[in-house]
């Protein structure tokens, strides 16, 4: 059994990866879902750490530090379900470096889009908290879905172009309410 993922334990884990990454190499790591959830103060706790980062050796003690820490790391990114937006690399948003590790959530539009897209209630209590909080305005993150291009989709045989765009059209009129 694994512990919640509270702040204090998401700064821990964070600690800890950049104590095992490589000396002086440059390295990035992204958080994704709960854990810029739960970093950002929206809800006290998420199950486990859902990441990714570069480079790949950054995590060869990924087993030990769960194992030591008691936590569920998901390496993860939005565009493994939902097409990506334009620009993406450009909006991840900084968090802090530690050592030659920086720490960044992953582009929150991508985080928005992949969340709608999955439905779930709590996925989106989490959009709201980031449209809420301004990571995320409104009015871009509908051009940017609307501006995927439609072969993007053959990628993502389970996504339909018109269900997906109905689907984030409908959840910004009702996030107007």
């Amino acid at each position: 059994m694994r512990d919640p993922l509270t702040k204090e334990r998401l700064r821990e884990f964070m600690v800890e990866l950049a104590r095992a990454a490589p000396r002086g190499q440059a390295a990035h790591v992204y958080l994704v879902g709960g854990g810029t959830a739960v970093w950002a103060g929206w809800r006290p706790s998420t199950i486990d750490v859902d990441l990714h980062g570069d480079p790949e050796v950054l995590f060869r003690d990924i087993q030990a530090i769960k194992k030591r820490l008691r936590l569920n790391v998901e390496f993860v990114r939005p565009e493994d379900f939902v097409p990506p937006l334009a620009g993406s690399d450009a909006r991840h948003v900084f968090i802090e470096a530690m050592g030659s590790v920086s720490f960044f959530h992953h582009d929150p539009y991508a985080q928005v889009l992949s969340k709608i897209v999955r439905g779930f209630q709590r996925d989106l209590e989490d959009a709201d908290d980031f449209l809420r909080s301004g990571m995320v305005d409104a009015d871009r993150f509908r051009d940017l879905v609307h501006g995927i291009p439609a072969e993007a989709y053959a990628h993502y045989p389970a996504l339909s172009q018109d269900a997906v765009l109905s689907a984030v059209d409908e959840f910004l009129e009702k996030s107007k309410a």
